[in-house]
């Protein structure tokens, strides 16, 4: 069993000098397919497995992987880890030491009602042709230049077995379709939409989706955009920001800023660094309706689990609550640093990623108010339903989002589309001006990236629509 060869591992590791060890079998088997108008043009299967190891010895950390799943290779990946963590001990200034923990012992997996193999790759094909026969009839008088979709699956299988008593077993099967479409004019231009639908389960997630519909639906809205959209007002006007645009900010303004290792510096030359410093817990960063919290413990979530790669319990990280910075994300290392208690945001890639701070499901927490509500009293504003491109500074502190497909709000209601605004923002400026949020939280799926090799891991990032006073827009040309 691979949970023998851990413990195995874990065991070698410590007689050859380190002061911690740990083992993590890591797998990834999963299939994709991709259409282009209907016609599939890529199919691939994948299988990605092996063993990592890392260890502490000397004060320094050591990392190793292999791909040989014999003791053989394992012993090798173990004395690799090693002989590094013992290299690089002279040179620690600051010896690595792991806050205590409560680990755990336990068996888990999401279940997919409806497993992979229970519709064909016909079957499957169906699906993405129906997204290219969607939107083709969606739309009458643009072109349809190119529709794109990409249904995946992958299935995760972890076992992780520590020296300080962590063994833990998990299963999550994680189900990805996206699409991408462009729509053409010869006298309005062109307008572009990428989305992409994830969780962890089976296919019974796609009756949920209905890709699509959503796709059918997105073409025939963005093609009144394209023709007969307006300019957006100028000046401070009041901005209904929808929950797509909502749940980005808050994986870029807080989830990122908030990791710990990036706080402490260790990301500056590889995905920048943050505008949160040590000593910033309890500073106000917004108003009272700023409460943003990382779950991966979300039934159905893409970046679901109930044990992080350090075998330490998940739970609710509240980043920002009622408009103050309450916590950050850990590690067992950084908790260390902290003087507190690791929660559970270590995560890996797969076997060859060390684990790093790492996102799961991040969003702003709901408020009271329904969609009507949010746009009652506003005489003049833009609603901005979802977005085109953004950018972001390397502090997460000024940033810039493009709005795609918007609406005039006139008198309390939405009247004509609205082409191009640019809502510009500082952190700050983002959180203290909502003044309302809507009672839906919606959540768009996405890859994370972040780390040096570069680790992409799913995540979840959403919120409700909200609801900003007096917000200067501006336009692209």
């Amino acid at each position: 069993m691979q949970e023998d060869l851990l413990q195995r591992a874990v065991d070698l590791a410590l007689q050859l000098g380190a002061s911690y060890a740990e083992a993590r079998y890591h797998k990834h088997s999963g299939a994709s397919l991709v259409a282009r108008n209907g016609e599939m043009i890529g199919y691939s299967e994948s299988v990605r497995e092996g063993v990592a190891v890392r260890v502490v010895a000397g004060g320094a950390l050591g990392f190793s992987a292999t791909s040989l799943l014999t003791w053989e290779g394992v012993r090798g990946a173990v004395e690799g880890a090693v002989k590094l963590a013992k290299a690089h001990a002279r040179f620690m200034r600051r010896p690595i030491e792991f806050a205590e923990a409560r680990l755990g012992r336990a068996r888990y997996e999401a279940v997919a009602a409806k497993p992979f193999d229970s519709l064909d790759i016909g079957g499957k094909l169906a699906l993405l042709s129906e997204v290219w026969d969607g939107v083709r009839s969606s739309v009458k008088e643009a072109k349809v230049l190119t529709v794109t979709a990409r249904y995946s699956e992958d299935v995760e299988e972890k076992a992780v077995v520590n020296s300080d008593g962590a063994y833990v077993v998990s299963r999550v099967p994680r189900l990805t379709v996206s699409y991408n479409f462009v729509l053409a004019h010869p006298q309005k231009g062109t307008i572009q939409r990428t989305e992409t639908f994830g969780g962890s389960g089976g296919l019974e997630q796609l009756e949920k989706w209905r890709v699509p519909e959503e796709a059918a639906g997105e073409a025939a809205r963005l093609e009144n955009v394209l023709l007969n959209g307006i300019a957006p007002p100028r000046g401070p006007v009041d901005v209904v920001v929808g929950s797509e645009i909502v749940g980005l900010i808050v994986h870029e303004s807080c989830g990122h800023p908030s990791e710990a290792d990036r706080i402490w510096g260790r990301e500056a030359a590889q995905a920048g660094m943050s505008f949160i410093k040590p000593g910033m817990i309890g500073e106000r960063i917004g108003g009272r309706h700023a409460t943003v919290i990382d779950d991966p413990t979300i039934p159905g979530s893409y970046g679901f689990y109930l044990y992080d790669d350090e075998g330490v319990p998940a739970r609710p990280r509240y980043l920002y609550r009622e408009g103050v910075i309450n916590e950050h994300l850990h590690n067992r290392w950084t908790a260390k640093l902290w003087g507190t208690s690791s929660n559970a945001a270590a995560r890996a890639m797969d076997h060859n990623s060390e684990p790093i701070i790492r996102m799961a499901n991040t969003y702003l927490a709901p408020g009271d108010h329904t969609f009507e509500e949010l746009l009652e009293g506003i005489k003049l504003g833009v609603y901005m339903r979802s977005y085109m491109e953004w950018n972001i500074d390397d502090i997460r502190w000024g940033q810039r989002y493009v709005g795609l497909e918007c609406y005039l709000i006139e008198n309390g209601e939405l009247t004509k589309p609205v082409r191009n605004p640019v809502l510009e923002v500082t952190t700050r400026s983002f959180y203290s001006s909502i003044d309302a949020a809507g009672r839906e939280v919606r959540f768009e799926a996405g890859m994370c990236g972040k780390g040096e090799p570069s680790q992409g891991v799913p995540v979840w990032f959403g919120g409700p629509d909200v609801r900003l006073r007096g917000i200067p827009l501006g336009v692209v040309a």
